[in-house]
């Protein structure tokens, strides 16, 4: 008798969207009893308990997929404290007793290729789970180039896609620029000189430009023309330094500030009297992070507006892992075809949960329908831009070292901004920041 009752296993139809049907599955008897996820929040668990077929939740921390229980293992960010337990089961994991071993972890972009690259191997190829590329034909490249390793080999997929855009502030356009309609905005933001000069404007009618010189950080760093680390040498680019230059002329104009990216000041601005032009996202920020349930706030009240903004840009995203050692492979592969290459789950996905999807056809259908237009953008629907930008982000600058000296750069830069160090001495505290963080670089 097979251990699993239920295996979800998709066809080559399924790849054309069609409904998936459990069947039972002959590769999946010998697998293990127990599914053991480790994330960081409860995002990636609602996709799964709301869109996996046939599974049962039994409580907070265990479900069932069949007669497969299923054990979730959520450990925050803080503190490093979620990298820091991968770090713990996961070389460790092929040793592991079979109920406890790690079948299926998540990862982020920003630190994606530490595990991907790891120098004891952590992920199972794509491929090894006999997921094949004519399957993942329609998933935006980006999302397969974030987890791919030095050698070309796949091993991560992402159900979501994060391309960014401008979010601005219709009342204020309408008062500074004379209109809040799209293709005024955009002229006004079209480029990061035009943007500096519509920033002067604003301060004279009332708003800072941006929360903070924050949120336009990663538009510049997504922009780079090499990799943070080249050849074992830290090297500032030449955008994050335009970053720089730009960050401090608006700091010391008064057009913005320097607060932290999800403190209260940065908040502000999700208010009308908070006096904020415009903040960088993608989806997710306009539809789960402005305060759209809160009465008075400017989503609450449909008063964003979406352009493309002076440079395309992506921000977050999660990606779906097999762990090395896993023995529920079918399990992990069912899951993954499920939730990042079926167009109908997708689809239902984007419906039930305002995702921006990694499936082209699903998007660029919602990009042409009235339906998936946002409230919290007054009716606009930004999905043909998001489309655009997902096709057109290039990752070949990523490096193992990213998250690293993306934080300590914005650490120390603030020093520089708010006048307590030069930018020499602030580039000093970054390098010896970054190389305490590894040892094994130069500058």
């Amino acid at each position: 008798m097979m251990k699993k009752a239920l295996s979800v296993i998709m066809a080559a139809s399924m790849v054309a969207g069609m409904a998936i049907v459990p069947v039972m599955a002959e590769d999946a008897a010998a697998e293990g009893s127990v599914l053991n996820i480790q994330c960081w929040n409860e995002e990636f668990k609602s996709r799964l308990t709301d869109h996996f077929p046939g599974y049962e939740a039994i409580d907070a921390t265990t479900g069932k997929i069949g007669d497969v229980e299923v054990r979730w293992t959520i450990t925050p960010t803080d503190d490093n404290a979620y990298q820091n337990n991968l770090d713990t089961v996961l070389p460790e994991n092929e040793n592991a007793d079979a109920d406890s071993k790690v079948d299926l972890f998540l990862v982020e972009a920003d630190y994606a290729l530490k595990y991907v690259n790891s120098p004891v191997e952590v992920t199972t190829p794509i491929a090894d789970l006999g997921i094949t590329d004519d399957e993942l034909a329609n998933q935006y490249q980006y999302t397969k180039d974030v987890v791919t390793d030095g050698e070309g080999v796949l091993r991560g997929l992402s159900w979501q896609g994060c391309p960014g855009v401008l979010i601005y502030n219709r009342e204020a356009a309408t008062e500074v620029l004379g209109s809040d309609d799209p293709e005024t905005v955009q002229a006004a933001v079209a480029d990061w000189d035009t943007f500096n000069a519509t920033a002067e404007k604003m301060k004279e009618g009332g708003y800072n430009m941006v929360a903070t010189v924050n949120d336009a950080y990663r538009v510049y760093s997504n922009n780079v023309s090499g990799p943070w680390v080249q050849d074992g040498k830290i090297v500032v680019d030449d955008a994050l330094k335009a970053w720089v230059d730009a960050s401090k002329a608006m700091v010391d104009a008064g057009e913005t500030t320097t607060s932290e990216l999800w403190s209260d000041d940065w908040s502000a601005g999700f208010y009308p009297e908070g006096k904020v032009f415009c903040y960088f996202g993608p989806a997710w920020l306009i539809n789960f992070c402005m305060a759209a349930d809160v009465e008075g706030s400017i989503a609450n009240l449909g008063g964003w507006g979406a352009v493309e903004g002076p440079q395309g840009f992506f921000w977050g995203g999660t990606w779906i892992c097999a762990a090395k050692g896993t023995d529920n492979p079918t399990l992990v592969a069912d899951i993954m075809r499920a939730l990042t290459v079926n167009e109908e789950i997708m689809t239902d996905i984007v419906k039930a949960d305002s995702d921006f999807v990694n499936n082209k056809p699903a998007m660029e259908a919602a990009a042409e329908n009235d339906e998936y237009a946002f409230a919290v953008l007054g009716g606009q629907n930004p999905l043909a831009m998001f489309c655009a930008g997902a096709e057109n982000i290039d990752l070949s600058n990523l490096c193992d070292y990213d998250q690293g000296c993306n934080e300590e750069f914005q650490a120390a830069m603030k020093n520089y901004f708010e006048g307590n160090a030069t930018y020499e001495e602030a580039l000093d505290q970054f390098y010896k920041a970054v190389q305490e963080k590894y040892p094994e670089l130069t500058y």
